[in-house]
């Protein structure tokens, strides 16, 4: 018989029953002096004492807010240091930290604010007029808290509270901490999915803290390494994968700017000596042509430091893995395969892995993980070198959808398999190809994009009669956005920027169209649903990449 699409993983170490706030203890009494973050925009850095105590100062001003355990605290910013602050305090006190896009719109703030039921909000300043706008209509917020990134960071009261609660009630802390189980929830992660609006993934501390552990100990991380994390923290690449896995490890985390400059990354790397680099490709590509053009004073020369990192999000071309690895001297330079509701990565390449395997698969499984690949029509597991659905197990699978049974049961099968939604194919030595999406969800840019979203919106256009939204193949991105219209009867024309206007302060930024074709019809199966296959082939083999209509706003903005 021939050997199915089927592993396991086995880990050297044990999974741990820590929650996030006792790791961070742990570390930080094991290695007080040793740098653990550093805010580079904002000239701030701490060491693990530190941070420890600024942590903890701030959970107290948490605590003297009333935080129950379980309630949940939102964050809306670009990175921080703060928001990493925030991330580690409310695990402290066993609240459930709610990560939300620093990019989404006003309607898109309020579906989360609302589907969660956020009590405190900490906001950066300049979205204060938004959140206005939805405060009203969010019964269960309490309390928002302003942040100023940059010079003058910080945020507006609670670390304030905290110092006055540290004189009253120090033991409150230590309290709260030992009413909390490793398997409470503490992350809530608002990811697009077929269904058209975001979904709650809850994650809790076991998922999440292993799965750094796990990353961690794979690189090779201890207190001599600095991770560069130019990659959002409201995404779990960032606060799982960086942060958290810098603390479970004892390396520290250096935030280069707010948002993604590449010059900023690499004067970051450079002067802060860090020995590893996140990223999706686009990422990588701008830091290499930032080498190339020289404008951000930094040579190739300057990035010795660098050893390692990891690249994930879309797939890699091989000349920029190349480029990335001996240019940049990132040889042991990670893919990861993963998604929001395995917290995150479940396939990931080694240390000792050659080109190949970095750009034609996403590795093999994670320490303590199952992955298999079965036919979607049967959910029988296929044999291996064919295609099937990816579906993964273990201690990294969400709890669940946010107060969500039914979408749960539909993604999460009776044994506790995680349905992922991607086609994959399994290699005689265990390695995994992402082949397709069995779901129809587009990856512009590593952000997960809801075509159903989009094109729910869309048809609400009095221009539009009916709307079917792909991703079509992109160079840098991975893919772009296209919109197939059918006119409303007596409509003539319709133009991409009266699509782009529409969906302005609608959609967040990176979900709008960057390609419209305006069609007769849509191809239709026997029993007259869209072939969307059909669609992205016959726009793929027509549209241009290297044409992209500008994005709206401005350059700071994009």
């Amino acid at each position: 018989m021939p050997e199915l699409s089927y592993a396991s993983g086995t880990g050297a170490e044990p999974l741990t029953g820590d929650t996030i706030g006792a790791r961070l203890r742990r570390t930080a009494a094991r290695l007080p002096q040793s740098p653990a973050l550093v805010d580079v925009a904002a000239g701030r850095r701490w060491t693990y004492e530190e941070f420890a105590r600024d942590v903890d100062l701030l959970a107290l001003g948490l605590l003297g807010k009333g935080v129950r355990r379980g309630e949940r605290v939102g964050v809306w910013a670009p990175n921080c240091a703060d928001w990493v602050l925030v991330q580690f305090a409310a695990a402290r006190v066993g609240a459930v930290l709610v990560s939300i896009n620093p990019a989404f719109s006003v309607g898109e703030l309020r579906y989360v604010l609302q589907r969660s039921e956020t009590e405190l909000l900490f906001a950066a300043r300049d979205r204060e007029q938004q959140v206005e706008q939805v405060w009203e209509d969010c019964p269960a917020l309490r309390d928002v808290f302003l942040v100023e990134p940059g010079e003058n960071a910080g945020w507006s009261e609670p670390m304030d509270l905290g110092l006055q609660m540290t004189m009253t009630y120090p033991e409150r802390l230590e309290e709260r901490a030992a009413e909390l189980s490793c398997d409470d929830p503490v992350s809530l992660q608002y990811t697009s999915g077929t269904t058209g609006s975001p979904k709650g993934a809850t994650l809790s501390h076991h998922n999440i803290l292993n799965n750094a552990l796990a990353i961690g100990t794979l690189l090779g991380y201890d207190e001599n390494d600095r991770i560069c994390l130019p990659v959002p923290l409201f995404h779990t690449f960032g606060m799982v994968m960086g942060t958290l896995a810098a603390v479970a490890t004892g390396a520290c985390a250096v935030l280069p700017a707010p948002s993604f400059d590449a010059g900023a990354v690499l004067r970051a790397v450079r002067d802060e000596e860090c020995t590893s680099l996140y990223g999706v490709p686009t990422m990588f590509i701008s830091a290499l042509g930032a080498l190339d053009a020289g404008t951000a004073d930094v040579r190739a020369g300057d990035l010795a430091s660098l050893r390692t990192g990891i690249m994930a999000g879309a797939t890699c071309p091989v000349e920029v893995m190349k480029r990335v690895m001996s240019e940049m001297g990132m040889a042991g330079v990670a893919i990861c395969y993963g998604m929001t509701e395995t917290s995150p990565v479940s396939l990931m390449t080694r240390a000792d892995d050659d080109l190949e395997r970095r750009t034609a698969t996403v590795g093999t499984v994670m320490p303590h993980l199952e992955v298999k690949v079965v036919a979607p029509e049967t959910g029988l597991t296929v044999p291996r070198g064919e295609r099937g659905e990816l579906c993964v197990r273990g201690y990294s699978v969400m709890l669940g959808y946010w107060e969500d049974p039914e979408q749960t049961a539909a993604s999460i099968d009776a044994a506790r398999w995680m349905h992922t939604g991607d086609l994959a194919e399994m290699g005689d030595d265990g390695y995994v190809r992402i082949v397709g999406r069995t779901k129809d969800m587009i990856i512009r840019g590593g952000e997960n994009v809801s075509p159903r979203e989009i094109e729910e919106l869309l048809h609400t256009h009095p221009k539009i009669s009916d709307v079917q939204v792909v991703g079509v193949p992109h160079e840098r991105l991975g893919e772009e956005i296209a919109a197939c219209v059918i006119l409303a009867p007596g409509v003539e024309e319709l133009s991409l920027e009266e699509i782009a206007a529409y969906c302005e302060g609608r959609l967040a930024r990176y979900k709008i169209p960057r390609h419209l074709r305006v069609l007769d019809g849509f191809p239709l199966t026997t029993s007259g649903k869209v072939r969307k296959v059909e669609l992205r082939a016959t726009l793929a083999a027509t549209l241009s990449t290297r044409h992209d209509v500008p994005q709206p706003g401005t350059q700071e903005e994009r």
